[in-house]
């Protein structure tokens, strides 16, 4: 049965925020060694650029399933293309760390209303048994991000200059924009009521202050003092809000959904995945320039690699859960991904350039199919009516793992070149990062477990 015209052009029209985003991410990461340099800070503090970025969905995320009701999905994702394209040229214009990192804040604000509600307006666009076939047309051309990310970041920051780069979102953000006005209608759901201010407040300034505290963990950039005083009142602010949320009546972050079985999976399973593979656009690049001593260019034509394999495991996904279901291909995969990604510290100097080509092609293929399947369980047994309010609660736990996952990757990595007593960062210094990394992925095939034989049938189209 042909997919509906609604289910193909509305995640093609998504896609674009998506694409945006990913070549913005991946540029960024593979730049990221001579970027360091230009603002005179070592490359592992640089990942203050990549969590910077996640403080900012992770303050403004709890919103965006409100302000999506509220003012109707439209109007507010066509906005936060517009903030995406302004944090993008604030990126271009910075002269120093401190500058950058609020760029990137910006940035983050922007995605931060721009990808959830992009999904919201799917949900709602398109019927639940063609959803997966839906996500596999939103992701398609959004996984081109981190093949043309990679190539282009490298060439620009190899011949011409990493600032260049920032200025690739402004034509595709405005297509976007324009897109959107044309195909995508402004649906509203009733109005939500009035949104829970301290709910927001302790939501988002714990969860900004927990992963800024954790990105600056062991860099001199603030006394280590304080940088645990930051820690402990970002946990204490999320703990609270934990408390608050059981008794409050409409919380900005809808905790009971985690009762929800498909949802519990994909969220709390999907973030321990998650965290291992959150960090290697981050790591990947960096131990191919800092390890193996490539150039950006070089390092950008093997990393995009692992979006050729994505991009073949999206063909065959449907017909992969719709034969083994949810929860195998869950656990099975999770364990694969994760070996796939140890694999990566087994790379040093004088290997073959093709071999880690190849090696890296084929450990795209793995999660592509695990994110695939994690966005669509998510919304298994979710309401039209409470997808809005999932959402929400869904891409902040995601996208907090991602940036854990570069906390993590730092810290270990961090850990590592001290041990080993080495002046520089060396190739044998990556090595334990990617372990940890592998065994974090690993680590969520007991929750998958937990799930409920057969669970998400529906999704899979499993009779």
């Amino acid at each position: 049965m042909p997919l509906a015209l609604g289910a193909f052009i509305v995640p093609l029209i998504v896609a674009c925020a998506l694409f945006m985003e990913n070549v913005d991410a991946t540029v960024l990461v593979t730049s990221l060694p001579e970027l360091a340099r230009d603002l005179g800070q070592d490359p592992i503090t640089l990942k203050l650029a990549v969590t910077s970025y996640v403080v900012g969905l992770g303050v403004f995320i709890p919103i965006c399933g409100w302000v999506a009701d509220r003012f109707g999905s439209r109007t507010v994702f066509r906005a936060a293309i517009g903030v995406f394209i302004a944090g993008s040229l604030m990126c271009a214009a910075s002269t120093s760390l401190f500058t950058f990192v609020l760029a990137r804040f910006v940035q983050g604000v922007g995605g931060a209303m721009m990808v959830p509600v992009g999904r919201i307006i799917i949900f709602r666009s398109v019927a639940r048994a063609d959803f997966v076939r839906a996500v596999n047309y939103l992701t398609i051309p959004s996984l081109l991000g981190p093949v043309v990310g990679p190539l282009l970041g490298g060439f620009i920051t190899t011949y011409l200059h990493w600032r260049l780069m920032f200025f690739i979102n402004v034509p595709i953000g405005i297509l976007g924009i324009w897109l959107t006005n044309r195909h995508i209608e402004n649906t509203q759901m009733p109005h939500p009521g009035p949104l829970d201010w301290v709910g927001f407040l302790m939501s988002g300034g714990g969860a900004a202050l927990f992963m800024l505290a954790m990105s600056l963990l062991g860099s001199d950039i603030i006394d280590t003092r304080d940088n645990l005083i930051m820690v402990a009142v970002g946990v204490a602010l999320l703990l609270a809000y934990w408390v608050y949320a059981r008794r409050a009546a409409n919380p900005v972050l809808d905790l009971s959904f985690l009762r929800v079985p498909t949802f519990h999976t994909a969220v709390i399973g999907g973030s321990l995945f998650r965290i291992g593979l959150g960090a290697i656009p981050f790591l990947l690049p960096l131990a191919l320039q800092e390890g193996l001593g490539m150039t950006p260019f070089e390092a950008g034509t093997i990393t995009c690699a692992s979006a050729f394999g994505a991009l073949f495991m999206k063909m065959i996904a449907q017909p992969v859960l719709r034969r083994f279901g949810f929860g195998p291909v869950l656990m099975v995969n999770a364990i694969l991904s994760g070996l796939a990604i140890a694999v990566y510290g087994a790379f040093h100097p004088g290997m073959s350039r093709l071999a880690i080509w190849f090696v890296v092609l084929f450990g795209g293929v793995f999660p592509s199919l695990q994110f695939t399947a994690l966005n669509a369980l998510a919304y298994a047994e979710i309401e039209s009516a409470d997808v809005g309010r999932a959402t929400s609660l869904s891409a902040v736990i995601q996208q907090m793992s991602l940036g854990l996952g570069v906390v993590v990757a730092g810290l270990v990595l961090q850990v590592s070149h001290y041990a080993q007593g080495h002046p520089q960062i060396v190739w044998t210094d990556f090595w334990p990062a990617f372990l940890v990394l592998g065994l974090c992925s690993i680590a969520s095939v007991p929750v998958t477990a937990r799930m409920p034989r057969g669970a998400g049938g529906e999704l899979a189209g499993k009779r």
